[in-house]
């Protein structure tokens, strides 16, 4: 799949997947969208409205309240690259997030994922 095809994908069609990738490992949505709202300062009764309508996940990205600076000490490999190596910067918020869902979903404490 190219980039283009990723970023014009519905937030909504997305969101599902991470949650069930948190649930298969005995994790919460209520997880998933606290890792959500830390990595891009929406806050949950936003979330919540983005679910009910439909937004590609680049808007998703591009009308985040403020991305967390904190988000470029998160490191390592997401679909055999190295996330702090992606060029693209759009990709590479997108693999920040798939990141930080995989390390819920390994059981890394909440507090560890967030980076706080």
């Amino acid at each position: 799949m190219s980039p283009d095809q990723v970023y014009q994908m519905d937030f909504n069609r997305i969101y599902p997947l991470l949650v069930a990738k948190a649930e298969r490992k005995g994790r919460s949505r209520q997880e998933v969208d606290t890792v959500i709202c830390w990595l891009t300062g929406y806050d949950e009764e936003q979330l919540k409205e983005l679910k009910k309508r439909p937004i590609t996940y680049e808007a998703f990205f591009a009308q985040a309240p403020a991305m967390n600076p904190n988000r470029k000490l998160i490191k390592g490999v997401v679909c055999g690259v190295r996330v702090e190596e992606i060029q693209e910067p759009l990709m590479q918020e997108i693999r920040y997030l798939d990141k930080l869902v995989d390390e819920l979903a390994r059981g890394k404490a909440l507090e560890k994922i967030l980076r706080s």
